[in-house]
């Protein structure tokens, strides 16, 4: 069934909770704010299907890196939602393998870029800033003491938006794009 008429007052429920909470609840925020990034993933992973490239002799399928993202954004709304699910060190290590080996591909970053140097990297941008918002959702829920998340799970929305930053940038590259710096005039 795809509506349930429990909700039309204004509240929600969370995993393994029988408490109703209201839907402008900062936990129902840091949960809409990951599920809103999870849903432009999706978009990110639908636009980049077929696009991929090298790390060393390692093949990189920008679909499959996004996709294993949107899992592991599951992982971090159970945990939000309080399960007791949680980002694990190693997904965090995974992520910043694949960013260290972006940065040893494209130039160093010198100045900051203008989103949009290409259709990609101007969807995976606005995804990023997305999972930055679900980042500053989640912390905020975190400081109010409304929930408990583990810090692989904050540091793993801080890598993911980093990766996305990486993967705009490598799509760019990988088109022959110059990305455009601000003139500031």
């Amino acid at each position: 069934m795809l509506y349930t008429r429990k909700g039309d007052n204004g509240t929600t429920k969370t995993f393994g909770c029988d408490q109703r909470i209201s839907k402008s609840s900062i936990i129902a925020e840091a949960l809409g704010a990951l599920d809103e990034a999870n849903s432009f993933l999706g978009l990110a992973r639908a636009r980049t299907e077929g696009k991929s490239f090298e790390i060393g002799k390692k093949k990189m399928d920008f679909a499959n890196l996004i996709l294993d993202a949107q899992q592991n954004l599951f992982i971090v709304q159970a945990e939000v939602a309080g399960s007791a699910m949680s980002i694990t060190a190693e997904k965090i290590k995974e992520i910043e393998s694949i960013i260290d080996g972006i940065e040893k591909i494209l130039p160093p970053i010198k100045n900051f870029f203008i989103s949009g140097a290409t259709k990609d990297g101007a969807v995976l941008d606005i995804t990023r800033t997305i999972v930055r918002r679900a980042e500053r959702r989640v912390i905020a829920a975190k400081e109010e003491g409304k929930i408990t998340v583990s810090a692989e799970s904050l540091s793993y929305l801080n890598r993911l938006s980093s990766l996305l930053y990486a993967l705009a940038r490598i799509s760019s590259h990988l088109e022959g794009v110059e990305e455009i710096k601000p003139d500031y005039k």
